[in-house]
């Protein structure tokens, strides 16, 4: 069925820094073309790391010099230039002078670095998360739940626990993030500003209706051009959207609406099925998923109360 059309296409070159809006995209089996293909490396802690652990990093944005050729990705990027705060822009073929400039504004040592090759493991190396830490990049107070993290599947939350983020692409967890204008305009008439731009989504979809639309279509897929999604989970929002950014003001009620009546979700992460061509105009259509029996439903239930619970039970488990 039809759900609407493509109203905006998003890709960032560089993690947790603004992105560039596009008219059209390919998808490879990736990712949106050139997007999420450099990131901020802390020397510190020597793992690649996100705007929820150094929010400066979102006064920044990125741009690429020239349009990427056909093929880029792991160990094969091209350059961006790093436009900071002040105006400031540089090059990643300065990369001194850059990471010099991006360290006296995070306030600790760190460097631009390029998506490595798909056999450099290391490259991707993550931290391992403590409950002071979550709290910390959720922007949660001691009293406050940790994230529910048990719609993930326990594959990708093992992976996330060894590596910063999934191997081949900088993003947090999938390769494309959906979200859909009947989502923000029921969460911005609660309260606060919904400003898509906060959410960093890779494809907005325009939508009549309200309510978490887009929350109806897990283990469907949508299409949209001649490429397919297939939608995995919902999108556990940090603290990022709240925080200042270029032309977006702080906004803590941004979160606290996210938080209570979307119960810290809000818009879909997807993975790709069907490379392809997306433009924005082109209409989107939804295939539910396919109905099992109703043993195979009963044994999938039980499974799925089975994996919540080990993943809870972890949760627990996690040092302080």
């Amino acid at each position: 069925m039809t759900v609407g059309n493509v109203t905006a296409l998003w890709r960032y070159p560089v993690k947790s820094m603004g992105g560039e809006e596009l008219t059209s995209s390919t998808l490879d089996h990736r990712a949106l073309h050139g997007d999420r293909m450099w990131a901020v490396r802390d020397l510190e802690l020597g793992a690649v790391t996100t705007a929820r652990r150094l929010p400066q990093l979102l006064g920044c944005s990125a741009r690429f010099v020239e349009e990427p050729p056909a093929g880029v990705g792991p160990g094969d990027v091209a350059d961006v230039r790093v436009a900071f705060p002040d105006g400031t822009e540089i090059t990643s073929d300065d990369r001194e002078r850059l990471d010099a400039r991006l360290s006296e504004l995070v306030g600790k040592s760190v460097a631009l670095v390029p998506l490595p090759p798909m056999t450099d493991k290391a490259g991707y190396r993550g931290v391992l998360a403590s409950k002071r830490d979550i709290r910390s990049q959720w922007a949660l107070t001691d009293d406050e739940p940790l994230p529910d993290f048990s719609m993930f599947p326990i594959r990708k939350l093992l992976q996330l626990s060894i590596y910063a983020t999934p191997i081949g692409i900088f993003a947090d967890a999938y390769a494309v993030h959906v979200l859909t204008t009947s989502s923000l305009r029921t969460m911005g008439a609660i309260g606060g500003d919904f400003d898509p731009r906060r959410f960093r989504p890779n494809i907005v979809v325009d939508t009549e209706g309200d309510g978490l639309i887009e929350q109806q279509w897990m283990g469907g897929t949508l299409r949209a051009g001649d490429m397919a999604l297939s939608v995995e989970i919902p999108a556990v929002r940090c603290s990022v959207p709240m925080r200042e950014q270029p032309g977006l003001a702080a906004d803590p009620e941004v979160s606290r609406t996210v938080a209570r009546h979307g119960d810290r979700c809000f818009g879909v992460y997807t993975d790709i099925v069907d490379a392809g061509t997306v433009r924005v105009g082109d209409v989107v259509t939804f295939e539910p998923p396919t109905e099992s029996g109703a043993v195979g439903a009963a044994v999938s239930r039980l499974a799925e109360r089975v994996r919540r619970n080990t993943i809870r039970t972890g949760n627990k488990l996690m040092p302080n």
